[in-house]
Parts: structure tokens; C-alpha cells; sequence
């Protein structure tokens, strides 16, 4: 036993409710503060990778991992979000303030349409037909590069100057996505999601408008990840079709899976997880000293790689990273005491 019990209904609400969570809170936020100052240029590097995946992690998370829906567009959806603040930027120089909301208005508008299918299919059936959200917004958006004549991409002016000064914007995103999912989890809509993840007919019995919490879903995780690929527009300085494949939206799926089903930890555990795992598969390369000879097909061996850790999660550790850490968490909190938590 912990030792802590909820007396009141107020503290079922708090995001933070013991002393022991707010000082670990207080600790990563000191630690995420200092981080930009103590890292280096690859370290600042891979952050903002993390920050930036994050957001389109837990967009998809809400979408597949709470409310069930599968989706395979998740690429599509960050290209729409990208090109819309491309177009806008190139064609009427709008800025962050006005490319922002509109690439959200963009997300939701994709999110709502291809969410209706949702209402008739399930499973691959649905995961087919999201996944041609993908292959339109990915050909709408070669079409506008190959009219307009930008053959490497839409080259777009940051507004923010330097890898430091974007971790802090990316920090403050990732930091509201995170903030916003928890609570929308905690309402009504986050518990119809849940409702029907479990067993649509019994949520439906229960009263719980079945199309209505789909398609929120969708328009919800739409909009967050169009968000992504707006700030992923400005954060890379261009925008092209060829940096929205299908093994983007793979990579999405693999962090919610390896991260845990079901868990907004989870999907920021997955993120690190997926940002660093080509760095270390190089690192093991080059402390193995076969770098220079497998360097022809190092992107083979990440993939090959990639895929064997994916099916290894899926087989031995299907709660992913977020398992792992309720273990260790679990056996700090009841040692030394060899029974096993109840849940």
C-alpha cells in the first residue's frame, strides 16, 4: 500500500495529487529548463526531434490508442498541416499567427471527412481507407510544388532563429498537446472515447452517441497533428512531398506501440525511444567497427532493425515502455514485499 488515499472528489481531478509527484515534477521541469543550456548541437537536435514527434504521437494516441479508431494517414495529415503553411507563406507571405490556426482549420476539416468512414468500417477496412488520405494530400501537394516550379520543396523563413529558441517553442507545444490530451481524457468526450474503444455496443446502451465520439476523435487528433506538420514546416525551413512517406506514419504507429497503448507517457516514451534508435543502432555499428564496410546499406540495417524491435514489443512487451516502467515503479513501491499490486 502507498499509504495515500483520496478523501475528496477535488483530488480525483488533480493533475498532480501527492507531495512525491509534484517534487518530480518540479524536478523535470528544472531539468527540461537546463537541458537547452547543457546540450549540445546534436543533443539540442534529437530534443526538438522529441518535442516535435511528440505532438503527432499523442494526437495519434488519443485517435487509435483511447478511442480505437486505426489510422494509417497520420503522414497525410502532417503534409497537410506543412503545405497549408508553405502555400500560405509562398503565396500571401502569412505569418506564424494566421499559417498556424489555419493548417489547424485544415486538420479538422481532413479529420472530419475521412473520419466518416468511420461510421460504416472498422478495422483494415478503415485503416485502407484512411490510409488514402495519405496518397491525396501527398499527390495534391507534388502537384502545387510541380506547378509552381519548386523542385527541391517550398522553402519557408523560420521565425525563430536559432535550435535553442525552437526547443523552447517546441517545449511549450509539446507541453500544451500534453496538457490538452490529459484533460479531454478526463471529460466527457475522453470517456466516450474509452467507452467505445471497449465495446461500441455497450457504450451506445449506455447512451453515448457512437458517430459523434468517432468523428470527435478523428477531427481532435487531425487538428493536433496538422499542428505538428505546421510547426514541422517552420522548424525545417521547407516543405516537400518526398519528407511525408508511408515509413513516417509507421514510425508514428511504432511510438505508440513500443511507447504502450493507451498512454500519454507511453507516447512520449515511444517518441525518444523512436527519435534515438537509428543514433544507437549507428553507435553499436561503430563501436562494433563494421561502420565503414555496412555503411553502403546502413539504412537497410536500421529498418531491418527497426522492424525486429517492433515485433519483439509486440510479442514479449505489448504494454510497451509504459509497462516496463509500472514494473520498476510497482517493485520500488512495494519492496520489500514480494506479493504482486492487486492491479
Amino acid at each position: 500500500m502507498s499509504g495515500y488515499f483520496r478523501t475528496r472528489y477535488a483530488e480525483d481531478f488533480a493533475l498532480l495529487d501527492t507531495r512525491t509527484q509534484k517534487a518530480w515534477f518540479a524536478v523535470l521541469v528544472v531539468a527540461l529548463g537546463v537541458l537547452p543550456f547543457l546540450a549540445g548541437p546534436l543533443g539540442l537536435e534529437l530534443a526538438n526531434q522529441v518535442l516535435l514527434g511528440s505532438i503527432g504521437a499523442v494526437a495519434l494516441m488519443l485517435l487509435t490508442g483511447y478511442a480505437g479508431q486505426i489510422s494509417l494517414g497520420h503522414a497525410g495529415l502532417l503534409a497537410a498541416g506543412a503545405f497549408t503553411t508553405g502555400i500560405l507563406f509562398k503565396e500571401f507571405g502569412a505569418p506564424l499567427w494566421i499559417t498556424l490556426p489555419a493548417s489547424a482549420a485544415v486538420g479538422a476539416l481532413l479529420g472530419l471527412i475521412f473520419g466518416l468512414p468511420s461510421l460504416r468500417l472498422r478495422g483494415l477496412y478503415l485503416a485502407v481507407s484512411t490510409l488514402a488520405l495519405h496518397f491525396i494530400v501527398i499527390f495534391l501537394g507534388g502537384e502545387y510544388e510541380t506547378k509552381r516550379g519548386f523542385s527541391t520543396g517550398i522553402v519557408i523563413d523560420s521565425p525563430v532563429a536559432s535550435a535553442r529558441g525552437w526547443y523552447f517553442v517546441l517545449l511549450a507545444a509539446a507541453a500544451a498537446t500534453v496538457l490538452l490530451a490529459l484533460n479531454l481524457l478526463r471529460s466527457r468526450t475522453g470517456r466516450a472515447w474509452r467507452a467505445i474503444h471497449g465495446r461500441e455496443a455497450v457504450a451506445e446502451a449506455l447512451g453515448i452517441s457512437v458517430p459523434r465520439a468517432k468523428l470527435s476523435a478523428f477531427v481532435v487528433s487531425s487538428t493536433l497533428t496538422a499542428v505538428a506538420g505546421c510547426l514541422f514546416a517552420y522548424y525545417r525551413g521547407f516543405v516537400s512531398a518526398e519528407a511525408f512517406s508511408l515509413y513516417l506514419t509507421i514510425q508514428y504507429v511504432a511510438m505508440i506501440i513500443i511507447g504502450g497503448m493507451g498512454s500519454l507517457l507511453g507516447a512520449v516514451l515511444g517518441t525518444v525511444f523512436v527519435v534515438l534508435f537509428p543514433y544507437a543502432i549507428d553507435g553499436t555499428m561503430a563501436a562494433l567497427g563494421v561502420a565503414e564496410r555496412l555503411s553502403s546499406v546502413v539504412f537497410a540495417v536500421n529498418y531491418a532493425a527497426f522492424g525486429v524491435v517492433m515485433i519483439l514489443f509486440l510479442v514479449f512487451e505489448p504494454q510497451g515502455l509504459v509497462g516496463i516502467w509500472r514494473r520498476v515503479r510497482n517493485w520500488f513501491v512495494l519492496w520489500p514485499f514480494r506479493h504482486k499490486p492487486i492491479s
